[in-house]
């Protein structure tokens, strides 16, 4: 899940694979349940490439760290919090410039490919609103008791650290076992995310896989307020 400056394309290629010449939204799955992702170099790179780094980003889900004036950001409820009403925002917002990060990853094929998942409903979105306006969130994909974080954005401050705690409430509610976050970056850093070895996280995602979770254990439409949320991201399992 990047968030803050980009790590170079040369960072994520620690172990490259050939370019996709074909991919489908199902061989995307067999890519994801295989341990490897696809990125492109640059938005105007029409090709893609498979990315399996040697280490692995994850947050723990019980050891989730929020610090306390963003918990009280959270329990203030400024923003509104929907759940994939809105993935061409979403991807467009994690798509452009921002502090640190002038350029994106996310080409028309990545668009096509993540748009046809969360059509199918296993790609989703966790949207920070202000006052009828789309300022922050994030996309990722749900496969058995995994979720895979790929990209946040936000143009109002907190916007995506308020949908990133409401990602891993909605996570541990709906039984999900492991936050793939890719990398590691300080702002992920802070949220308790850790580095773990190629076989660590082949192991951790064979058990996830199997697992029975339900990212609408809470209905989309469902209001869920700050509390609420808090309360889910502190309970341990």
């Amino acid at each position: 899940m990047h968030a803050g400056p980009d790590l170079t394309y040369a960072d994520a290629m620690s172990r490259p694979r050939d370019p996709l010449v074909e991919i489908t939204p199902d061989v995307l799955l067999k890519a994801y349940a295989c341990g490897i992702f696809p990125m492109a170099e640059s938005a105007d790179d029409p090709g893609l490439y498979w990315i399996e780094p040697d280490r692995r980003g994850i947050i723990p889900l019980d050891e989730f760290h929020i610090p306390s004036r963003l918990a009280r950001t959270v329990r203030q409820d400024r923003f509104e919090i929907r759940i994939d009403t809105d993935f061409e925002g979403v991807i467009s917002g994690c798509a452009s410039p921002q502090d640190g990060r002038e350029k994106t990853w996310i080409n028309p094929r990545i668009r096509y490919l993540y748009g046809e998942l969360f059509a199918r409903g296993q790609c989703h979105t966790v949207e920070a609103w202000l006052k009828g306006r789309l300022v922050g969130g994030l996309y990722g994909v749900e496969l058995g008791g995994a979720f895979f974080g790929e990209s946040m954005f936000h143009v109002e401050r907190d916007a995506s650290k308020v949908a990133l705690v409401h990602l891993v409430a909605r996570l541990k509610a709906g039984g999900f076992t492991l936050l793939d976050t890719q990398f590691v970056t300080g702002h992920l850093g802070g949220f308790g995310a850790v580095e773990v070895t190629r076989r660590q996280y082949h192991r951790l995602l064979e058990q996830a896989l199997p697992v029975e979770a339900d990212f609408y254990r809470w209905a989309p439409g469902l209001t869920v307020t700050g509390a609420v949320a808090l309360q889910s991201v502190s309970q341990t399992s």
